[in-house]
């Protein structure tokens, strides 16, 4: 009788000690899993179209709607803190600042996190947003993300962030908006992704004629639409053909 308890504590012990790391292990993976589904839907949200799933999550976590010039996206307010970036963040160092550039969003350190800014007029990307809005001031295109204007400088090459033009000088209906949301499959680079995307973009305006760079895309008024949704379906074919998913 006594040889037998001393069996089952000595089992029990051993279901304990083989049941505690298995828990822990399990714990880990959820742990684990839940946070990769949360970077996940971070990293997502530069090529998510905004269906009523994205509103909530942007919503919930205090994003606004920008409908400026028909933009239509969502971005976090100024001052909103992330304790992490994105992987695909990019490093724009100006006048001895770091500027932590993803998406259309612009952040600078604060101690261990992230600020959301304004970007100081000056400050140069090589590429623009993967959702942006395009407007004119004269013969000029700007393009604007989020609250702040972009303009090509060929001489650098880059993308230049400047002043906002003055409202009575802006032609609204020449404003096209890039309705659509890139992701890349295959890893490829942000130079690589401005690479493919002009060259689909040229693609997709020699089949179609409809050119989003041009006031009202260089077409009649009442083509504008038909003509718009043409391009945006040859843009997708391409884009997809060169393994990037497209919303």
């Amino acid at each position: 009788m006594i040889r037998k308890t001393g069996s089952g504590i000595v089992f029990l012990i051993l279901l304990s000690l083989i049941a505690t790391p298995a828990l822990a292990d399990r714990d880990r993976a959820d742990h684990n899993r839940d946070s990769r589904d949360r970077h996940m839907t971070m990293e997502q949200h530069d090529y998510r179209s905004a269906h009523e799933h994205d509103r909530k999550y942007y919503e919930e976590h205090g994003y606004k709607y920008d409908t400026r010039y028909g933009h239509n996206h969502y971005y976090p307010p100024r001052g909103y803190v992330e304790r992490s970036l994105p992987k695909t963040y990019r490093v724009v160092p100006y006048r001895g600042v770091d500027y932590y550039f993803h998406s259309g969003i612009w952040y600078r350190r604060s101690g261990v996190n992230f600020t959301v800014v304004i970007p100081p007029v000056g400050i140069i990307v090589p590429v623009l947003p993967p959702a942006y809005t395009t407007i004119w001031v004269g013969a000029t295109p700007y393009y604007y993300a989020g609250g702040v204007y972009y303009v090509w400088r060929p001489s650098v090459p880059g993308y230049v962030v400047v002043k906002a033009p003055e409202e009575d000088k802006i032609d609204q209906e020449a404003g096209v908006p890039d309705e659509l949301f890139i992701y890349p499959k295959a890893g490829q680079s942000e130079e690589q992704q401005a690479t493919d995307r002009y060259e689909c973009y040229r693609w997709a305006a020699d089949q179609t004629g409809f050119d989003p760079t041009q006031p009202g895309g260089g077409v009649p008024v009442e083509q504008h639409a038909t003509k718009h949704s043409d391009y945006q379906r040859a843009m997708k074919a391409c884009l997809e053909g060169r393994d990037y998913s497209v919303k």
